[in-house]
């Protein structure tokens, strides 16, 4: 009988173990995984006024761009990136800086945005506007997986929505408000402030999607893509069930509270699609700058 009890004794002892090996197995947590929520291979029509560089800038450019889904434990996402490759027509290959914090005179980097939780990493060729044909961006992870995504380039779209643009940019130009010319009236409220402009829709009957973008600074060489007071995000909004964010969209209510006496930079993107991997063309207006009461 006491060999009978310890041998029941010792089978129950072997299966506490055993079920706690396996709750702790259960509970170590995952290692984290990148996972790309989007690309972007367009054309870039760089329209930035004379001031954002101390060089002419080009006008036709291109980027290659691959953003990743937010990791709710705040992982820093280059630390689980080996390699990012971009891949078009006739060979054509682009490299990305991994490591490399991206800013306007690099043109090459990661870049986090805090407001959502995302980082992205782009790449700006000054080379001129893409061949049409399939490009690709493929990440190489620490871990060893190989994620891609994939994209067909069309320039029809591209050429017509820069055509309609140069004939109207200057109507367009002056249609910003609030701006250096147009300057917010005093005992404006910060809180909940409007910005305008016309759009080609209005002025051209042709159909365009908007992008605001607003960050503080006394001129278009200070604004930092890295330091946004806010910006419309309509690319997450689509995503998010709003499959007309930003279809010809003239003003918006900037979400953050500004500062008194202050002074912001911001522009308008002008673009032919609202899903990232659609888009053909991003037309890049120029900076417009206004002071706070």
């Amino acid at each position: 009988m006491k060999k009978y009890l310890f041998f029941v004794v010792m089978l129950l002892l072997s299966m506490a173990f055993a079920l706690t090996g396996v709750a702790q197995a259960q509970e170590k947590p995952a290692a984290p995984v990148v996972k790309i929520s989007g690309i972007m291979v367009p054309n870039v029509y760089m329209d930035f006024d004379a001031d954002y560089k101390d060089y002419k800038i080009v006008k036709e450019q291109h980027k290659f761009l691959v953003s990743f889904y937010p990791d709710e434990k705040g992982v820093f996402v280059p630390d689980l990136i080996d390699k990012i490759t971009g891949y078009g027509p006739d060979g054509y290959k682009v490299e990305f800086a991994v490591n490399q914090k991206f800013d306007d005179i690099n043109k090459n980097g990661y870049i986090y945005d805090a407001a959502y939780g995302y980082y992205w990493y782009q790449n700006y060729r000054d080379t001129g506007f893409l061949k049409e044909g399939e490009y690709r961006i493929e990440v190489k992870c620490k871990n060893g997986d190989v994620l891609k995504q994939y994209r067909v380039q069309r320039n029809g779209p591209s050429e017509a929505l820069v055509s309609a643009y140069l004939k109207n940019k200057e109507k367009i130009r002056q249609s910003h408000s609030p701006s250096k010319s147009n300057q917010m009236p005093a005992g404006t409220p910060l809180k909940g402030v409007k910005v305008s402009w016309s759009t080609l829709k209005k002025l051209a009957d042709f159909d365009a999607y908007y992008v605001f973008r607003i960050c503080e600074g006394k001129a278009s060489r200070d604004f930092d893509t890295q330091n946004l007071v806010w910006w419309d995000y309509i690319y997450r909004q689509s995503f998010f069930g709003q499959p007309f964010a930003g279809l010809n969209r003239g003003e918006v209510v900037i979400e953050t509270e500004l500062k008194p006496k202050t002074s912001y930079v911001y522009f308008v993107e002008i673009t032919d699609a609202n899903i990232s991997n659609d888009a053909n063309i991003c037309i890049f207006q120029p900076h417009q700058i206004f002071v706070t009461p």
